[in-house]
């Protein structure tokens, strides 16, 4: 058969790759994104990954590093999704672990608190965001957080 540029992608089968308004989707290619914000950002609540018709987030990996200095008085920086039509919290990284430099990942023991049996690494509903966003009271010492993520673009 011909390439015929009337199909996209080119290829029998679902569609491994796609624009979906201004985000380029790969399905089920393992990619990393690194996005640094500004306390006031993490504070309103900040979306890492957008909500995509078709779409369902799964999350590998993910770290926060403190920017500028130590992380002080607010709780936690949580990064949630939706699974099952309610917000679950993927990744609660502790003020305790946010120490200035620090990569603080999923999992570490006492300060990258995550969902028990691997549920943090299983799908997220279907056409739902990843956000990140502060908790607590003002944090303080801190002026940005890289918030680092591992991630896979499932087909709903």
């Amino acid at each position: 058969m011909p390439n015929d540029s009337r199909m996209y992608p080119i290829g029998a089968g679902y569609p491994r790759s796609r624009v979906s308004g201004s985000t380029f989707v790969d399905f089920g290619v393992t990619k990393t994104q690194r996005t640094r914000l500004t306390v006031a950002q993490v504070t309103a609540g900040f979306t890492l990954l957008p909500a995509l018709p078709g779409v369902k987030w799964r999350l590998v990996d993910a770290s926060v590093i403190a920017v500028g200095g130590t992380t002080a008085a607010g709780t936690s920086v949580d990064i949630s999704g939706t699974r099952a039509a309610a917000a679950v919290i993927l990744l609660s990284a502790l003020i305790a672990g946010l120490t200035r430099s620090r990569v603080l990942r999923m999992g570490e023991t006492t300060n990258g608190v995550v969902l028990a049996d691997g549920a943090s690494h299983t799908a997220l509903d279907s056409n739902t965001a990843v956000t990140v966003k502060a908790v607590g009271s003002t944090f303080t010492g801190v002026t940005h957080w890289d918030v680092l993520l591992t991630y896979v673009a499932d087909q709903a």
